[in-house]
């Protein structure tokens, strides 16, 4: 006979199935409804996962290192309850979780959850996870999130309550303090250790310049990215802990892929992402301590690594057909290469410059700003990321979304020549006029933010340029 949840699941299913016939992705809705009519049911549902879960957050980099770790595991055979389309709160993880659910078992042996920062806390609560791994921490959405250090507390108590192995960055100082005075065997930090990565200093617009433990300045000793790398503090000694799981030899090619050498207590081998910058070394670093420390064979976590290719918006690459020159329909068959970069803080931003800036001749840029709850309303982050790496060497600049005239702003003022900017609000019209270039041989590079990033994909889907909203 039914019981009382099987009926609960039953009517989230419904919501669910009503919002997919009005066009929605339904990606989060059917738990919000779920969790509205019982609200234990993530642990519920996650409580028949053999292998328990594990989850993952950041500010940049959730969705990649979420897919690099779901390709090591499928590597490794292990079947997964996996929220891959990014619906990150509570009710995108129930969605997941009722989605998987048959009766009264669930198809996978293993959770793999990425969880928006502000949500960790709670949605660990319910999941009860035996791991869960921290990617970074930048200043991101102000208006919602506030201060890192608010965030940073919120994931201190979360550890403080909780036995699950923390899986930290070793290389940010505020995750790397969070691991302070763990048992050591509850631990793992990974890192980067190659000292021709080092900028000159830290950004202006760095984090984490204080040291938590007794608020003196840092002594940086490398930095990578933003406020990532090698530091000790002179007054209490504080310092980076020494990874575990460690990246060295680490080499780029422009906007298409790095390499990096992996050591782990288990050996080290050479991996080849199909994914570029620095950023996406961090994020399979992220990746491959998650699997070590799920018991995941060398070769497995190599071979899911090399695997992993862009999800939507994040470096992915697509061919797209040139407007006719009315600006309707193709033209003659001639066709542009498209690269989306998501930006959405200043630290992100800068290591798509940095990256960008290792591409020769000169760039088209196609800049997407929106100033929506999921972007955050504060969009005076652009004038923290560093235009100027580029400026000099812009082609073309299409500024659009409902901040264009910011985003264009900006690029004047890094010093693109005004004449090379050019606004358009309306997204559809701007992308056929930022394709419309005299070199169609030259990448047009699409920089958009998040909510813009989904606009410019559902665009691109009604175009036929893409199969779906995920993929």
């Amino acid at each position: 006979m039914p019981s009382l949840l099987d009926a609960k699941l039953a009517v989230a299913r419904g919501a669910g199935a009503l919002a997919r016939l009005r066009g929605s992705g339904a990606t989060s809705l059917p738990g919000r409804v779920l969790i509205a009519l019982e609200p234990r049911a993530i642990g519920t549902l996650a409580a028949r996962l053999a292998r328990g879960s594990a989850v993952i957050s950041a500010t940049n980099g959730k969705t990649t290192t979420a897919a690099m770790a779901a390709a090591i595991f499928r590597q490794a055979g292990i079947p997964l309850v996996h929220n891959q389309a990014g619906a990150n709160m509570a009710g995108g993880v129930a969605t997941t979780l009722l989605d998987a659910t048959r009766g009264e078992s669930i198809e996978g042996d293993l959770g793999l959850f990425e969880v928006d920062e502000l949500w960790l806390a709670s949605v660990a609560a319910a999941l009860a996870p035996r791991a869960i791994a921290l990617g970074n921490l930048f200043r991101d959405q102000l208006d919602r999130f506030g201060e890192l250090d608010a965030i940073a507390d919120s994931w201190a108590e979360l550890l403080a309550d909780t036995p699950a192995l923390a899986i930290l960055n070793a290389d940010d100082p505020l995750l790397a303090d969070l691991g302070r005075g763990r048992e050591p065997d509850s631990v793992v930090y990974f890192g980067v250790d190659d000292e021709t990565l080092a900028l000159p200093g830290l950004g202006h617009a760095a984090d984490a310049k204080h040291c938590r433990q007794c608020g003196s300045p840092y002594v940086f000793d490398a930095v990578y990215l933003g406020h990532l790398g090698h530091y000790h503090c002179p007054s209490c000694g504080a310092k980076r802990p020494e990874p575990q799981v460690l990246a060295t030899e680490v080499a780029f090619d422009g906007v298409r892929s790095a390499a990096f050498t992996l050591t782990t207590p288990a050996g080290e081998a050479r991996v080849q992402l199909a994914l570029p910058g620095l950023y996406n070394v961090y994020n399979a670093l992220t990746a491959a301590a998650l699997g070590c420390a799920s018991e995941v064979p060398l070769e497995d976590i190599v071979a899911g690594l090399q695997d992993t290719r862009p999800a939507f918006g994040r470096a992915e690459t697509l061919r797209l057909a040139l407007p006719s020159a009315n600006g309707h329909g193709a033209g003659a068959g001639e066709e542009r290469e498209l690269r989306i970069l998501l930006v959405k803080n200043p630290a992100g931003a800068n290591e798509v410059l940095r990256t960008l800036a290792l591409e020769p001749g000169r760039h088209d840029l196609f800049g997407v700003l929106n100033d929506q709850i999921a972007d955050g309303r504060d969009v005076s982050w652009i004038w923290d990321a560093d235009f100027e790496l580029l400026a000099d060497r812009v082609e073309r600049a299409t500024c659009s979304g409902n901040r264009a005239a910011d985003l264009a702003a900006r690029l004047k003022y890094a010093g693109v020549e005004p004449e090379r900017i050019r606004i358009e609000p309306d997204l559809p019209r701007a992308l056929d006029a930022a394709l419309a270039a005299e070199d169609a041989g030259r990448p047009l590079y699409a920089l958009p933010t998040y909510t813009a990033m989904l606009a410019l994909r559902e665009l691109l889907r009604a175009r036929g340029a893409v199969a779906g909203r995920w993929t």
